[in-house]
């Protein structure tokens, strides 16, 4: 079979770029040894989110009597949560399947691998010849050398989403996105939650004030936090888990039911036949140009396997920059400056661009303005006080620098960040920008307005 454009992997960064090169008249195929969708739409983003929901809802009906509302006995059905989330993820891969029928796009089941120029040689399939062939296969848990994941007693992030039981006890090693989630998602529900951080605070690549508020809220919902701490071994000793904590005290022990290894991801580039093509990488990673071009003609890489944030909607973005730009399509590269980035705790954590500390290191006289939601409110009566936003601006260009925020609903509303930073809106644009009341969005303004001496409700 001959196509145009062939990608090896079905994720929001292969299927979304099949997609729209249709959409602009290839032949394409797109080539996937598992479920369409990929890991964000069958084992991250999307079933993550139902699971979390599950908890906040939870969360809510264990503070109805906040709201003047009581309800009787209150019981976590654990299976009917993951049996939840697992028809959610169901519902989207089938979305996706619809998505390539639509746009006439020649799916084919089996693991694909460079077979010479032009050529992919599909696993249990039939081989395909494409002038060009995107790879966007995406990442898994990485394990840490001296953790490995057995799937039982120490798990990752997929193990995660369909344990058999709730676990009564979990030690989560990671605090970034993906360990905070999880760490959110099972205490909430009644497990005994403990986070090992190896970096001084947790979320480390957030604000620091951000990350000092997060570590307020877990602690304060029972969780215990140990940073500048790394987890030395783990021994199963009969259904327990006995782990090695070294912190700055001293070595610490812990016994649980389950480890969570959650400290990032590693690229899937085996068997791909990048070392027979001669497609250049670097410390895992595919090295590719500002349009996603390796080194050898007519094979391109996207998402998790090529340097940058690996989050689902930066993959999604490299995909249609990557076609575009083969079909000719005049199209700017992606600016990484201006990437947000989510975690879907609760509170919720967003932000773009520079932290505080990262705009003095590069030398600027900033501003700085925040609002707590305190303050807001919208934050008051829904019963959402927790948090803030913050917005930093260059003084002298006002230029906008960064967006944080921790709170309610904040990963819906860094939206406006990123576009205003995208259009080179001035923080007096803002400002004069009448935002709805009471939103939670307002706060955005309220922020700005600070930055510039000149909020009312502070």
């Amino acid at each position: 079979m001959k196509f145009d454009i062939a990608v090896i992997g079905s994720g929001p960064g292969g299927y979304v770029a099949a997609i729209r090169a249709a959409q602009l008249g290839k032949s394409v195929a797109i080539i996937e040894r598992s479920e369409l969708g990929g890991i964000c739409l069958n084992w991250g983003c999307i079933p993550t989110k139902a699971l979390l929901k599950s908890a906040q809802v939870f969360d809510y009906i264990n503070h109805a009597t906040d709201y003047g509302i009581t309800v009787g006995e209150k019981n976590v059905d654990f299976d009917n949560m993951v049996k939840r989330s697992r028809g959610v993820a169901a519902g989207m891969s089938k979305g996706v399947e619809f998505l390539m029928k639509k746009n006439k796009i020649t799916v084919i089941k089996g693991k694909g691998k460079l077979a010479g120029k032009g050529k992919i040689a599909v696993e249990g399939g039939e081989n395909v010849e494409a002038e060009h062939i995107i790879l966007a296969t995406g990442a898994r848990s990485r394990e840490l050398p001296n953790i490995k994941i057995d799937g039982k007693y120490v798990i990752g992030y997929r193990e995660a989403m369909v344990l058999p039981k709730q676990p009564k006890e979990m030690l989560v090693i990671g605090s970034g996105a993906i360990g905070m989630e999880f760490a959110y998602f099972y205490h909430t529900i009644g497990t005994k939650v403990t986070i090992v951080e190896f970096m001084p605070r947790i979320l480390p690549i957030e604000d620091e004030e951000v990350s000092k508020t997060m570590a307020m809220s877990f602690k304060k919902k029972g969780m215990e936090i140990l940073t500048d701490s790394s987890v030395e071994k783990v021994e199963i000793k009969g259904e327990r888990c006995h782990v090695t904590v070294k912190t700055k005290d001293g070595e610490k022990q812990y016994e649980c039911d389950i480890v969570l290894s959650a400290a990032g991801v590693q690229t899937n580039l085996e068997n791909l036949g990048l070392e027979e093509m001669g497609v250049k990488t670097d410390k895992g990673k595919v090295l590719v140009d500002e349009y996603y071009r390796t080194n050898v003609p007519g094979v391109y890489a996207i998402g998790d396997i090529v340097p940058g944030p690996a989050l689902a909607h930066v993959a999604s973005a490299e995909g249609i920059t990557c076609v575009e730009h083969i079909a000719g399509v005049h199209t700017e590269p992606i600016n990484y400056g201006n990437i947000p980035g989510c975690t879907y705790t609760h509170p919720e954590v967003a932000s773009v661009g520079l932290t505080e500390t990262q705009a003095k290191e590069k030398g600027y006289e900033i501003l700085v303005g925040k609002f707590p939601f305190s303050a807001s409110g919208k934050a008051s009566a829904g019963g959402h006080k927790e948090g803030f936003v913050k917005v930093i601006f260059d003084k002298k260009y006002g230029e906008w620098l960064g967006c944080h925020m921790v709170g309610e609903g904040v990963t819906d509303m860094i939206i406006e960040a990123v576009v205003a930073r995208n259009l080179e809106t001035t923080g007096h644009e803002i400002i004069k920008s009448i935002h709805p009341h009471p939103t939670m969005s307002e706060s955005v303004m309220e922020a700005v307005a600070q930055a510039y001496g000149e909020c009312i409700h502070l």
